[in-house]
């Protein structure tokens, strides 16, 4: 299951219920329903009569049919929330959320050129929004089992270049893997039910709206060499971290890196 974290623009109550939306419309809309047999209550508040409704049989079929729970994260974002009308907006699986999602307020790490990904332009580096992912499933659904299924970033690609060292060099991912496993480890610490990670990906290969010009793989392929597998710096990072129990402990941010540029 795929999940942004929401976090409140402000801390206002409204802003507060958009982030909780933005989750329940994202991942309670699947979730919820293997849990507690039902929809989540801001989804049926606000689709009502277009959202179908679970007989007592069907509730009773899906609560616990779960064996895990399988997370794609990525990345994070800012909710604020609109106002609710009930005349103007067309119906739609966005509209029906009620919030704005906000990148561009994203701080930024010190220790990073910068906080968003190369080869794509939705993807921001929001490490300790896993950990609160992993928390609130633990609260909110009684500690389920999981698996994080997916987790990277991606880099800039052009297929049509011969490959070079510097396609290599992924020096970003391999932050951004020290620093998700860090809060991962930190959520497990702290009692989260999570038995494995996956990283994404394997090897570079077709995405989705990116086709081939954005690499989240740990391998190169390249394609003017009978699209031969090279290992990049992180695979290699990777291999270590696995082998020899690494570790890696993220500098603390400062106050104003939280400053929000509205």
């Amino acid at each position: 299951m795929d999940i942004n974290w929401y976090s409140p623009l402000d801390v206002t109550p409204k802003d507060v219920d958009a982030a909780n939306r933005g989750w329940d419309f994202m991942l309670g809309w699947f979730l919820d329903p293997m849990v507690t047999g039902d929809y989540p209550i801001s989804m049926k508040s606000i689709v009502r009569e277009r959202l179908p409704e679970f007989s007592s049989d069907q509730a009773e079929l899906v609560s616990g049919s779960y064996d895990y729970i399988g997370i794609n994260y990525y990345t994070a974002r800012y909710a604020q929330a609109l106002p609710y009308s009930s005349n103007d907006v067309a119906i739609s699986y966005d509209n029906d959320q009620y919030l704005n999602a906000l990148s561009n307020v994203f701080y930024f790490y010190p220790q990073s050129l910068s906080s968003q990904a190369e080869g794509v332009d939705w993807l921001y580096f929001c490490p300790e929004e896993l950990g609160a992912v992993l928390m609130k499933l633990k609260h909110k659904y009684n500690n389920p089992l999981i698996y994080i299924t997916e987790n990277g970033t991606a880099d800039k690609v052009d297929i049509s270049k011969p490959l070079d060292q510097e396609a290599l060099q992924d020096e970003a991912r391999i932050r951004y893997m020290k620093d998700h496993l860090y809060y991962l480890a930190k959520a497990i610490r702290d009692g989260a039910n999570v038995h494995g990670y996956m990283v994404w990906s394997l090897m570079d290969n077709v995405e989705m709206d990116s086709g081939y010009t954005a690499g989240f793989g740990v391998h190169y392929v390249d394609h003017s060499n009978d699209f031969k597998r090279v290992p990049k710096k992180s695979a290699e990072w990777f291999k270590d971290f696995l082998t020899s129990s690494s570790r890696h402990t993220p500098q603390p941010r400062p106050l104003e890196e939280f400053a929000k540029a509205i």
